[in-house]
């Protein structure tokens, strides 16, 4: 089942979204082969630490962080990828790797590959290794209000 603070979210903010069953994955590309969902409109979360903080970028799941392009779009240096028990605990809900793409509602800034809008649609992990959430790209963007600066490799 999707995290009750996800769904609440959604539910609060009236939102249309499916939730899409499917046999336990654990990488995006797996996810995507098992919903039948494009893999650049699935979304993975991806932990980095920037200044000494954590940081969630969002992008398709055919797509890989190109910490370099991450770093000049944001002008920070020694931005890495974060070990999971660096982040883990922000995410209590959540099974691990399984993270929901709304930094917000974690206290994570939030970044997003622009590729990511070209669909009208998005899908993503919403806290389980089970379950994808799909809803509109637009909805997504005015809820978790991410930096959509994120050039990819």
């Amino acid at each position: 089942m999707i995290t009750e603070k996800v769904r609440r979210f959604l539910d609060d903010n009236q939102i249309k979204y499916a939730v899409i069953d499917h046999s336990p994955a654990y990488t995006a590309q797996e996810i995507a082969a098992s919903t039948h969902i494009r893999g650049r409109e699935l979304a993975k979360s991806v932990m980095v630490k920037i200044d000494g903080g954590i940081a969630m970028v969002v992008l398709p799941a055919s797509k890989r962080v190109s910490i370099d392009e991450l770093q000049r779009v944001t002008g920070k240096n020694g931005i890495r990828l974060a070990q999971e028990d660096e982040f883990v605990d922000l995410f209590p809900d959540c099974e691990r790797g399984a993270m929901p793409p709304f930094g917000n509602l974690y206290g994570v800034e939030l970044y997003v590959d622009p590729d990511l809008a070209k669909d009208d649609m998005i899908a993503f992990n919403a806290g389980t290794h089970t379950e994808v959430v799909r809803m509109h790209y637009a909805d997504f963007e005015r809820l978790a209000k991410p930096k959509v600066l994120i050039a990819t490799a």
